[in-house]
Order: structure tokens, then sequence, then C-alpha cells
């Protein structure tokens, strides 16, 4: 599918066939576009549009290149950013002269929020290059939209994590397999974002390269600057959600091993409290024809009362160590 938009009072306006207006289309988004539509493109501007399989290079100079005097940028951009688990696909810009081609194989909300805002306001975007830059604005502000949001729920996992809890049944009762998934799902979003925020950091250094050599005016030049440092901002944000994600994974695993102790040192301490009485009933349980407690009235009273004495020593030993 090809969505063709023209210039219409300084605002963007979606044109009804892309031939029927080729001379005032200003950019063109081809969404999963068939062999032929990528044909009549490639007629129409003269220059090679890349296939998905190109775009899934992941070399810089398959990524970032200028063939036929038009400059071909590939960055990689989430979609389905409301659940947390994001589609990570390439899209790649290219600008050729005044105009601005897109080629996506899926739906960043990006691209249905910027025509919107584009349509119904004047935001300048009359050229190729004005609108290539509102739209990777519009990128990055979604890219932090979902940082937010991502450190947002870590913050909500620390406080399940290290919160002090009121009773001990809430401790046992603790999902620390429902933790576990949750740090694995957010440690999934920071490194999608992170990797897109860098491919983002490598366009616009291929952009500002670009913007020198076409000649774009002082005000383009400064927004290209000032999305590179959003970019870079953003990517040291997403690095420290991630070396947050890996303390809070690190932590978990803490509790998960004291918890694992605690069990062990019940049935340790349970081991050491039965072991005396089970001494003393496998001393009087032996068979031997000479034992004075045998025939003695008091023999059974008495071993019982050793046994019981026998572990409650050890417990109270064990109570007042402070190890129970």
């Amino acid at each position: 599918m090809i969505k063709a938009f023209v210039v219409d009072n300084d605002r963007l306006r979606l044109a009804d066939d892309l031939l029927a207006n080729s001379d005032q289309v200003v950019w063109a988004d081809l969404v999963s576009p068939t062999k032929e539509e990528e044909a009549a493109i490639e007629a129409w501007l003269g220059v090679a549009i890349p296939t998905r399989e190109e775009m899934e290079e992941i070399e810089i100079s398959s990524r970032l290149y200028v063939e036929d005097g038009a400059y071909f940028m590939t960055a990689i951009l989430p979609a389905q950013t409301e659940a947390d688990d994001p589609l990570m696909s390439p899209v790649t810009f290219v600008l050729a002269g005044n105009r601005l081609i897109t080629v996506r194989y899926h739906e960043p909300k990006a691209f249905k929020t910027f025509p919107q805002r584009a349509e119904k306001v004047a935001t300048g975007c009359t050229s190729g290059d004005t609108i290539l830059i509102g739209l990777l604005e519009a990128i990055v502000d979604r890219l932090a939209d979902i940082l937010e949001r991502a450190g947002r729920d870590i913050e909500t996992i620390s406080r399940d994590i290290f919160q002090p809890s009121s009773t001990k049944a809430s401790k046992r009762n603790r999902d620390f397999q429902e933790l576990l998934k949750a740090i694995g799902r957010k440690e999934d979003i920071a490194s999608s974002i992170r990797d897109s925020l860098i491919s983002l950091q490598r366009l616009a250094g291929f952009l500002t390269h670009a913007s020198t050599q076409t000649k774009m005016s002082k005000d383009i030049r400064a927004r290209i600057k000032t999305l590179s440092r959003d970019v870079l901002s953003l990517a040291d944000h997403a690095t420290f959600l991630s070396q947050k994600i890996n303390f809070l994974l690190d932590a978990t695993l803490g509790m998960i091993s004291i918890e694992q102790n605690a069990i062990i040192k019940i049935f340790s301490v349970a081991a050491v409290i039965f072991l005396p009485p089970t001494l003393v009933a496998s001393i009087y349980g032996m068979n031997f024809n000479v034992m004075p407690e045998l025939t003695w009235s008091f023999g059974y009273p008495f071993a019982i009362g050793l046994m019981i004495l026998s572990a409650i020593l050890p417990f109270w030993y064990f109570r007042r160590r402070g190890w129970l």
C-alpha cells in the first residue's frame, strides 16, 4: 500500500492517487509494498527502493548510504508497544531531493499520530527534509513515552521486591517466579528500545552530514542537532534502566536463595532437635540381656522424659543464640 501526502495550506493532506498528484507529492509512505508498487515508486523517483532483506542487513553501510543523489537511512523501530512484547522491524527513510519516501513492514505508532497532527496543525512540514525531521521527532517522543512507562513498571517491581512485608505469610506467598517473568519482560523492552535508539543515533549522525551536503536550512540543522541530543539522552536512560533491571534480577535471585536457605535451615534444625531423642530411643531399643532399666518400674517414663528433655535443650539453645 502507498500513502501519498501533498501540502495543502502548510498542512499535509492524504492524496487519493500518487500518479495523479506526482508533481505535488512530498511524502510517499510504502506499507508492505508489492513489487508493482516498488516499481512505480522507482519509476517516479528514479532510485532503487531497498527490499525487505536489504533493510534487515545489520551493516552500517547497508543502512546508511547515498545512491543516485538520494540519501537512504534505515532504523529499527518498535510497534505494538502497548504490550510487553513489541515488534521490532526496520524502517527505511529515503530523502530524494524535495521528497521523502518511507518503506516499512509494520505499524509504528508515530506513523499514525504524525500525519494526523500534520493534517490538523500547520507544523511547517512542507518538504521532504522538514517532514523527515518532524517524523523523527515524533518517533523519539514515542520512544521516550515507552521508556517512561517501562521506568514506572520497574519501580513497581522494585517495591514488590524490597518493600517490607507485614507478615511472614505475605513473605511466603511472594511469587518470585512472576517477578522473574516481569523482570525479563522489562529487560526485553529496555534492550529493544536501546537498539532502536542506537540505530536512530547513527541515523542522526548521517543526517547531520547529509544536511551539510544538501545545504539544508539553519533551522533544520539545529533541529537535527537537538534530535541527536535527545536520542543520546534517551539511550543513556535506557542503559540506566537495563542496569537497574540487572540489579533487580540479582536481588530477586538473592531473595530466592535466602528463602531456600531458610527452608533448609528449618529442616536442619528439626533434624538436630530430633537427633538426641532418636539416640535415646535407639539405646533403649537394643536387645541386650543385661539392661538395668528394663526391669525398673520407672524405666519407661524415664526414657520418655529423657527424650523430651534432649529435644527441648537443643531447641532452647538455638532460640537463645538467635538461630530460630
